[in-house]
């Protein structure tokens, strides 16, 4: 009910009902003002010190990485052992990284992010130069399914680190930063270990093991625990608590189906599928199914910082639906290649939409848990690209065999980011919108 007015001014202004009509004409003004203010600071919010950090050590590890990938099965190879058990060293890693996940993130909670950072790239540095000391195939899948432990406890780490030392408003563009660091040590890191490779089978491994050493060295030194508690939003821990409240958000099970399907198609699917694809299907040589990973890199490298600024400026939402909007026309396109030209396109568009799943997702999942301490919310979100990553090439390349079509292993790819796509849509937004 409206209180009486009891001003005996005749100004419109001074009336209850001009005062409205002056009150809804300012609020627009007032708002425009308010939110063009809160954007501008928001452009303006500096990265702390701690995320460079982060990326630095992420190109240390890829880069580690990618020398010794080329390596590992045809080291496995001088064994004796067949090409099921060569490639099964490299499934080893991966299996053992996904099932460690969420005890490393147990551990994250127990004794904190940078004491699991250190311990996790050390396990990976000592089993792989152990592993290039091998004298046996079992030795050498045991050594590696060491690593992916050591593997697991870095990843969920590192991203519960990224996750408490960045505020809201920067926290896609910190994302963008920290995946910008795996994907130059990708770039290069193949190109050196094909000359590594070269000299020796085994030298991939000690290289791996140094640059993970120099990333250990990195993260123990750089990283003061004294900065970090300063600069923690909030140092309260959740553990299983904080995953029950986020599987009842939808914005965080959106992430989920997002980065499964990021996993399977991005990643699984990229590695695994394409390479056959082009040697079989268009009939080129391995050449050019480099020159679409590169493209694919470079797209995503040049668009992984402007996707994480309109994450953290415009929302996580948007985003996210043009990130698994473009990779779905990237699988579509896939499907229908035929030549080199079309199937350049394609992977440009896939690293497009891998630059802008790179980095909103990441950021929900902090908004959901609010810059608290979770292993369990950040392990729980990482399982899920890796599950996407293993089981998309097994069911993509199931269906090929089955259909005789590579068109039909895409198509399934491109239905599981549809999935993503949908529920992206109807997701709520979770950026927090600082009050004027």
């Amino acid at each position: 009910m409206t209180e009486p007015d009891t001003r005996s001014s005749g100004d419109p202004a001074e009336t209850p009902a001009g005062a409205s009509a002056a009150a809804a004409a300012a609020a627009p003004t007032s708002t425009s003002t308010s939110t063009a203010t809160a954007t501008k600071a928001k452009a303006k919010a500096k990265l702390p010190r701690e995320v460079f950090v982060l990326a630095l050590v992420a190109f240390c590890v890829a880069l580690g990485f990618g020398i010794v990938a080329p390596a590992i099965p045809l080291f496995a190879e001088t064994f004796g052992v067949s090409a099921f058990w060569a490639s099964a060293v490299v499934s080893v890693f991966a299996l053992v990284r996904l099932v460690s996940a969420l005890p490393a993130g147990l551990m994250v909670d127990r004794v904190g992010e940078r004491t699991v950072l250190g311990i996790g790239l050390s396990i990976v540095a000592i089993s792989s130069l152990l592993a290039g000391f091998s004298t046996s195939y079992p030795q050498l899948l045991v050594l590696r399914g060491i690593g992916g432990l050591g593997s697991a406890m870095f990843t969920v780490s590192s991203f519960g680190l990224l996750i408490r030392v960045v505020s809201p408003e920067v926290r896609g563009r910190a994302a963008g930063l920290y995946q910008s660091g795996f994907l130059l040590g990708g770039i290069v890191g193949p190109a050196l270990g094909g000359i590594v490779t070269t000299a020796s089978v085994r030298l991939p491994f000690f290289v791996y093991a140094g640059t993970l050493g120099a990333a250990a060295l990195v993260s123990i030194t750089m990283l003061a625990g004294s900065k970090l508690r300063e600069r923690a939003v909030v140092t309260e821990d959740l553990g299983w608590k904080a995953v029950r409240v986020a599987l009842a958000s939808r914005a965080y099970v959106t992430a989920l189906v997002v980065n499964f399907g990021s996993g399977f198609a991005a990643f699984g699917l990229r590695s695994a599928l394409v390479p056959l694809f082009v040697v079989g299907v268009l009939h080129e040589t391995p050449r050019l199914t480099g020159a679409g990973l590169l493209v694919s890199a470079v797209l995503t490298g040049a668009l992984l910082w402007p996707a994480g600024r309109m994450s953290d400026l415009h929302g996580r939402r948007y985003p996210v639906i043009i990130g698994t909007a473009v990779t779905l026309l990237s699988l579509v396109l896939l499907a229908l290649t035929s030549g080199p030209v079309l199937f350049l396109v394609a992977m440009a568009v896939l690293g497009a939409g891998a630059a802008f799943l790179g980095s909103a997702p990441a950021a929900i999942v902090a908004d959901v848990g609010g810059g608290r301490r979770s292993g369990e919310l950040v392990a729980t979100y990482q399982m899920t690209s890796d599950l996407g990553t293993i089981t998309g090439p097994l069911v993509a390349g199931a269906i090929v065999v089955a259909s005789g079509s590579y068109a039909a292993g895409f198509a399934i790819g491109a239905i599981v980011v549809a999935a993503g796509l949908i529920m992206a849509i109807r997701m709520p937004e979770t950026r927090i919108v600082a009050a004027a």
